[in-house]
């Protein structure tokens, strides 16, 4: 059984997750931790339930997404998935950081580029990717089939969805992600976004002002 810790880090008060299954294996979901009591608050919880890190996988790119990522691959000899289409998006956060705040961006290398379709597993648990752009050029989501939740990244979120106003942004293409890709899956599923609480897609079908 997949457990499902969030972490609330940075500014932009930007969900991490860090999912684990019963054979102690486990996998970092966006990290954003920046200062050093963020970085200890992830790495202790780690420590203290005898956790294995096997990967760090990143929805999309954006700066509160991405800040510790370079510390964790270090820490824990890792590698580092994204999608190729993001990778322009990893690369400009440099050249921004200091502009919110961030005076250091230490970008991490990508190991493996995430393909639609492909799976991505840890211990018992599997993971598929899905393909939703918008938000982002090369956004992707996580969903298990088997507890029926969506880690969704910034892309749909309880009664809103992701901005997209950023470079690579694009209101219809998000709007048809989000039709094509999270829509079509069970009412019941559960969606954990980027920031804010958790919803359901059976709810946002029926409540989110963007789809009435």
């Amino acid at each position: 059984m997949v457990q499902i810790q969030t972490f609330v880090f940075n500014p932009f008060s930007e969900n991490t997750y860090l999912l684990s299954d019963e054979t102690g294996e486990a996998i970092i979901i966006d990290p954003g931790c920046y200062d050093q009591a963020e970085y200890k608050e992830l790495t202790d919880h780690i420590a203290a339930n005898n956790l294995t890190p096997l990967k760090i996988i990143n929805t999309h790119a954006h700066i509160d997404h991405v800040l510790g990522i370079a510390a964790l691959k270090r820490k824990y000899n890792i590698p580092f998935y994204l999608h190729r289409l993001d990778e322009p998006v990893l690369k400009a956060v440099k050249s921004y950081a200091s502009n919110y705040g961030f005076a250091v961006f230490d970008e991490p290398e990508i190991d493996h580029y995430l393909v639609e379709g492909e799976s991505v597993t840890f211990g018992n648990t599997t993971l598929k990717v899905i393909f939703v752009p918008g938000h982002a050029p090369g956004h992707v989501a996580f969903v298990n089939d088997e507890q029926k939740f969506v880690i969704g990244g910034d892309v749909l979120f309880h009664l809103s969805i992701g901005r997209t106003d950023l470079p690579g942004g694009d209101h219809a293409t998000l709007l048809s992600s989000i039709r094509t890709q999270l829509f079509t899956l069970p009412d019941e599923y559960q969606v954990f976004p980027g920031h804010m609480q958790s919803t359901t897609i059976g709810f946002e079908k029926k409540h989110n002002p963007f789809f009435r």
